[in-house]
Parts: C-alpha cells; sequence; structure tokens
C-alpha cells in the first residue's frame, strides 16, 4: 500500500509560509549587512529642529484662509530630568514597552509585518518603537514603502549604537506633536493643564500619552472624548500590568476627574469643519502630514458659513431663555455632490460653559419624527400611494396585550399616543407624514418590516443604527441614534431624486511641491428611484397638507419655491430637529444640550424652525432656484385605499370602515385583499381601533353615506406615557 499523500492545499501552504519567512530573513539579514554603513545625523539636530511648514485649509474658492495649521506652532524643548516620571512611564508603557530592552526595532515586529504586508496588506503594521518614531517623524518622509521602512529599520539600529536610550527619549518626548500647534511634552503640559511637564500627575499624564496615536483625533476639545477617557484607561491599565504603578495609583489615576485648560482664540473660520478636515487628514496621512506643508481646498462656502455661525448664536442664545436649550449646530449640503457647505458645530467654539469646542453635527442623538420619511419611502417603493388609508386611532400594538388595552403602554403592552393627545381618524400617508403623526407611522413601520426599514435607513447613510430588536415599533418615532450630519446627508438623497452622495469636506489636496494628494471625485449610489423620491418631496413640501398643525405661513414655508422639511422632537424634549432641502441644498439643525438635560417641553417648529428659516431663506437667495419634479400619478386600477377612498360599502350599501389590513395584502397592496386578513396577528388590534373610532361617531353617517370629518377628535382618556412627535 502506497504512502497516503498530503492535500495539495497544505503542500501549497507550508510552501507560502516558508517563502514569507525566508523573505523575511532576508530583509532582516539586509538590515543587519547595511546598519554599518548607514550614517546617522547628529542627535542635536532633533531637538533643535524647527517645523516651518504649515498646513492652510482653505474655502471651496480657495481664496478663504480658513486656518493655517501650525502657523504659531509651540514647542519648549526641556531635559528628560524635567518631565514626570509618570509621563515618560505611561508613554514607554502606551508606545514601545521594551524600549528600555531592544535595540532600536523588535525583530518580532519586523517578522509580523513583513508577513502581513507581504499578504497585500498596506504598509502599517509593525508595531514602531519609539527610536523607530524618532527616525521616522525627523528624518524620513510619511510615504509608505518597502524602501523608507527598510531605512527607518537601518537607522534605528545604528541611532541607537551611538546614542543613549535617554537621549533618544528626549529627542521623542520634546518633538512629538500633542494637537492643535503643541509639540512636544512640556508646550502640550502647559497648553493642556497650565504646568510644566514635570509637575503633571498620574491621571495627566496618561491623558497625554493616549492622545500620540492621533492628535487631532484624541482632542480633549473634539468629538471624541469618551474615546479619549478610554484610552487614558488603557494607559493605566499598561501601566499598572508593567509594574510602573501599583493597585491604589491605578485606582486612584482611573478614578480622578481631569479638567482641561480653555483652548485659546487664533485666527479660524468654521472652527468646527476645520477642525473636522484635520482629523481626516491625520487619519488618512499621519500626524507628521499636518506640518508637512499641505494645501487643502475644502466644500465650504465661507458666506454660507458665516452666516450660519451668525443665526445658529442669536437663536441659541434666545431658547436659553425660551426653551433651556443651551446648545445648537446647523449642517448644509450640496444634494448633487454631498459637498459640505457649513458646518456649525455649537453656538459659540470658544464658549467653554456649554463645551463649545464639541461639535454636535457629529453627536449621536435620537431623531425623533425626522426618521419618519424613510419609512413611508419604503411603503411607497412597496407598492403603497401618497393617498393610502391609515387611521389615527387608539390602538394596542403589542399582541401579548388585549386589544382593547389601547391605553396601556407600560410594557409589555405598547399603546402610544400622537404629541397632542388626539386622533384624526382616517388620513392619507401624506397629510399623516406632513403633520407627522405617530399612529399612522407606525403602522406603516409594521408594514414595511423593521429590518428593511433599518436597512434602507443604512442604505441612506445612517450607519449608527443597530439590530431591530433594539427599537421594535418605536424605530419610527426616533429610537435609534444619528448624527446630524448623516441625517441631512440623507434627506439630501431626496432632494436628488434618490441618488445618495456620502458627506465630504474636501475638495482637493496637494504637498509643500504642488503634487496632487487626492482630488474630489464623485461617487454616488442610486439607493432609492426617483419617482418615489419625489413623491417624498410632494409630501414634505404640501404646506396644506400640515394645517392646521402648522399654518401656512409658518417657518417651514416659503411661498413660491420648491423646499420639502420634516421636524422632529424626542421624547421629553432633549432633542429637536428640522431638516429641510431644495433640490439645490439641504439643511439640517439640532437643538438641545449636550449633557442631554430635557428642555421646555415643546415642538421642533417652536424650538428649532426660526434659526433653520432664516439660513435657509439666505440659502435661497444665493442658490440656483429648483424644482422637485412631478410626484407619480395615482391610478384608479390601484384599491381604493390606496386612493385615499376608504368609503366602500358592503353588499347592502353600508359603509363601515375597515383598517388597511382589511382592504389590503401587507405585501403585495395592490393585488387582491387577503382571503383571510384575520391571519395577520395585527388585524384584531387594528379593527378594534377602527371600530370603536366608527362606534363614537355614529353622527357622521346617514345610511350608506358619510357625512365631512372633523379634523380631529380629541382623546378623553388621560395616556399612561407622553409620547413623542
Amino acid at each position: 500500500m502506497s504512502a497516503p499523500r498530503s492535500a495539495p492545499w497544505r503542500c501549497t501552504l507550508l510552501t507560502s509560509v516558508l517563502t514569507l519567512l525566508g523573505i523575511g530573513f532576508f530583509i532582516v539579514g539586509g538590515v543587519l549587512v547595511f546598519v554599518a554603513f548607514t550614517p546617522v545625523p547628529d542627535i542635536d539636530s532633533f531637538a533643535a529642529r524647527q517645523i516651518d511648514q504649515s498646513t492652510k485649509i482653505y474655502d471651496r474658492t480657495g481664496q478663504v484662509l480658513l486656518y493655517d495649521y501650525n502657523r504659531d506652532a509651540k514647542r519648549n524643548v526641556v531635559p528628560l530630568a524635567d518631565i514626570s516620571p509618570h509621563t515618560i512611564n505611561a508613554t514607554i508603557a502606551i508606545e514601545d514597552s521594551s524600549f528600555y530592552e531592544h535595540g532600536g526595532i523588535r525583530f518580532t515586529s519586523i517578522m509580523r509585518a513583513v508577513l502581513i504586508n507581504t499578504l497585500g496588506v498596506a504598509l502599517s503594521q509593525g508595531g514602531s518603537t519609539i527610536t523607530q518614531q524618532v527616525v521616522k517623524n525627523e528624518l524620513l518622509t510619511s510615504k509608505k514603502s518597502i524602501i523608507r521602512k527598510i531605512n527607518e529599520w537601518m537607522l534605528s539600529i545604528k541611532m541607537e549604537q551611538i546614542y543613549s536610550k535617554d537621549q533618544i527619549l528626549e529627542t521623542y518626548l520634546n518633538n512629538i506633536p500633542y494637537g492643535s500647534t503643541l509639540y512636544g511634552i512640556e508646550a502640550a503640559s502647559e497648553a493642556y493643564f497650565g504646568k510644566p511637564a514635570k509637575d503633571l500627575s498620574l491621571a495627566q499624564a496618561a491623558y497625554l500619552a493616549a492622545m500620540i496615536q492621533a492628535p487631532s483625533y484624541y482632542s480633549p476639545y473634539g468629538t471624541h472624548q469618551t474615546e479619549l477617557a478610554a484610552r487614558k484607561n488603557l494607559v493605566l491599565d499598561r501601566m499598572h500590568t508593567l509594574g510602573f504603578i501599583d493597585d491604589a495609583a491605578h485606582a486612584s489615576a482611573r478614578a480622578e476627574n481631569v479638567s482641561f485648560s480653555r483652548a485659546g482664540h487664533n485666527a479660524i473660520i468654521a472652527p468646527h469643519f476645520v477642525f473636522y478636515i484635520l482629523g481626516q487628514l491625520e487619519e488618512k496621512y499621519g500626524s507628521q502630514a499636518l506640518v508637512s506643508g499641505l494645501k487643502v481646498i475644502t466644500t465650504l462656502d465661507a458666506e454660507l458659513e458665516v452666516k450660519a455661525e451668525s443665526v445658529v448664536n442669536q437663536y441659541a442664545l434666545e431658547n436659553v431663555k425660551k426653551f433651556k436649550a443651551s446648545n445648537a449646530s446647523l449642517v448644509a449640503l450640496d444634494p448633487a455632490t454631498g459637498q459640505i457647505l457649513a458646518m456649525v458645530g455649537s453656538r459659540d467654539f470658544f464658549d467653554p460653559d456649554i463645551d463649545g469646542q464639541y461639535n454636535a453635527t457629529l453627536a449621536s442623538r435620537q431623531p425623533g419624527s425626522t426618521m419618519k420619511p424613510f419609512i413611508y419611502a419604503l411603503a411607497l417603493m412597496n407598492g403603497y400611494t401618497r393617498n393610502t388609508i391609515i387611521f389615527d386611532v387608539p390602538t394596542q400594538f403589542s399582541t401579548t396585550c388585549s386589544p382593547s388595552d389601547t391605553t396601556n403602554n407600560k410594557s409589555p403592552c405598547y399603546a402610544p399616543s400622537n404629541y397632542d393627545h388626539a386622533f384624526r381618524g382616517p388620513m392619507t400617508f401624506e397629510t399623516a407624514l406632513a403633520q407627522s403623526i405617530n399612529i399612522p407611522a407606525i403602522k406603516t413601520l409594521y408594514l414595511v418590516g423593521i429590518q428593511k426599514a433599518i436597512n434602507l435607513a443604512k442604505a441612506f447613510g445612517l450607519s449608527s443604527l443597530g439590530d431591530p430588536s433594539q427599537y421594535g415599533l418605536t424605530l419610527v418615532l426616533g429610537g435609534g441614534e444619528v448624527r446630524l450630519l448623516d441625517l441631512t446627508g440623507a434627506y439630501a438623497t431626496f432632494a436628488n431624486d434618490g441618488i445618495k452622495n456620502t458627506p465630504t469636506g474636501i475638495l482637493e489636496v496637494s504637498d509643500a511641491n504642488g503634487n496632487t494628494l487626492e482630488k474630489y471625485t464623485t461617487e454616488s449610489s442610486i439607493v432609492l428611484p426617483a419617482p418615489i423620491a419625489r413623491d417624498i418631496s410632494a409630501m414634505l413640501s404640501d404646506a396644506p397638507a400640515r394645517l392646521p398643525e402648522y399654518p401656512l405661513n409658518s417657518p417651514l414655508s416659503f411661498p413660491r419655491y420648491d423646499v420639502a422639511v420634516k421636524t422632529g422632537t424626542t421624547d421629553d424634549t432633549r432633542d429637536a430637529w428640522i431638516i429641510g432641502y431644495t433640490p439645490s441644498i439641504a439643511i439640517g439643525v439640532w437643538v438641545g444640550n449636550n449633557d442631554n438635560s430635557p428642555m421646555v417641553k415643546s415642538v421642533a417648529g417652536f424650538i428649532a424652525a426660526p434659526m433653520w428659516h432664516e439660513v435657509m431663506a439666505y440659502a435661497l437667495s444665493k442658490y440656483p432656484r429648483g424644482y422637485f419634479g412631478e410626484p407619480s400619478p395615482i391610478t384608479p386600477s390601484v384599491p381604493p385605499m390606496l386612493q385615499g377612498n376608504w368609503r366602500v360599502p358592503d353588499a347592502e350599501g353600508n359603509i363601515i370602515p375597515h383598517s388597511l389590513l382589511y382592504w389590503t395584502d401587507k405585501n403585495n397592496p395592490q393585488g387582491p385583499p387577503p382571503s383571510n386578513p384575520a391571519q395577520d396577528p395585527q388585524f384584531r388590534y387594528w379593527e378594534y381601533g377602527v371600530a370603536a373610532w366608527y362606534a363614537r361617531h355614529p353622527e357622521l353617517f346617514s345610511g350608506g353615506v358619510m357625512l365631512p370629518v372633523p379634523l380631529s377628535y380629541p382623546v378623553e382618556t388621560a395616556q399612561t406615557e407622553t409620547t413623542i412627535e
């Protein structure tokens, strides 16, 4: 009997591994061979070196300078003896725990880098030592290549043969960036904590060490303060594991409440937007690229930005007195490109009382009823129409409770109300959306399915939404969390006939020699058929359909202009939103408090709409007038309920109202009615609500004729829980 043969794939795998190992040993051997012949610059040149190239951020014209990053660079060189031991240990713990043991490089890291990068991963692996970082930052370019990496390894080994560990560490701590225009530990310590580096506490030292990896991203003034705190704790954990601190110091430093000094005023236009762009540049090119002389042309409309900042500040200050709302933010986008035209992250970037440097346009907040258009859009895609009749009546949605429990909203029951505790009987999709009525929206979400609704919302760019089990039917009322930037971009998709453009803030980046590093190119995707997008725009721009909730002359309306708009207010009035658009511009506004405390109970039409209206009015005067196009016609071939007619007589000619589930198959609404509608678990619940409404209003019927229906029906029984608009 012959010996068993190895599987071909095993032979191939073994050959590949041996080949990769051979390449790795060849490269490492090459490093050792060439180390002796590689010159290393004088160590004194590192400490004395001054970075004199700044990154310039311009508006979309390329003429208005928004910010000159590094123009006022701050650097105070101090000897290692004048740096807190906490800082030294924290930096070593998180950046290079074997700093005092290796000879400039870690061969295990090099082998890992060779194997991973040879398999096709970008050249970013290897866990650079502190020595390597000194070489890379001070002697080499940031361009990633095999040759540059080999040079880095050779120089690191040679440097450690000539200079002491303390000299290398001193150079490192005096030159690394700590955000904005701060270089070196002394400048960072003075700027962030108002003290020299030798006096830093353990927690303060851990914070600064945590920032080294990505100073813009981990800025204590930015939108990643939670991530910064988590990384600070990681630094402390590493220090504890390595024996730099004991149990008591570890626990105390983790619990310490560290305060950062207020950032100073610099010559800067659109500060929230500028630091948003700097963060993107740092993530893409590395922190050293920000001091290499980049020229960045952004998408910002400086005139619109200045106007928006002024308006947001004015109304936000008024809202403090009127609604106990201390902050507001605004985003403006070009729907055709996704380009950011304005970004106002707070009422005042330099106001520490409201944490003004926090960019609320990037914060995750509950969107309230601004989620409703996406649900109705999905319903239209599934075959429903703008005129589809849906009953706004008290309804119990939980099948674990009785259909008659229409006022029981205590878990596991779910019987929500509308924001005004009134019910309006039969409504079309269009009037229900225009007036932001909750019960029809919840029913529509049931018709289309929660998972499908989340999938569509994510396709629109609302990627922060999670699993359906997190929300249930509350999704349509804003049960998830989204960012204002993403939500405005999603509405811009409606304005652009269903074509999505991811929000972007950069038109062009070039290096100090004028070489173009990147340039804006259109990256579009169709997420909604154009006719459906136009239907939603028609529904959101129908001012008469908003009656009586909003008068024709409300801040939502612009006579003679095509402007679609939707408001949203979350439970307990913690967030107020308004997102509106024309074919030329989409503008979103959020109002609230950064600490998520509630405002005075009101609706977004009063809290957020006035500032939105003023900025939109300015934009309408500045940008071309556009038109949405005609909505889809509603043909007589569709079932009566989809035509807007629920007055369907029975065999005796009597008009007895029924729910949509009685007349239509929710999976095929334009097909024949279901043969047994009672198979749907919600059927009894919806029918009970409609029947109860019918019984309460017999005066509306005379024989087979329905008399005019009032606009609303006040609820006699108080609800158990306030719900959201």
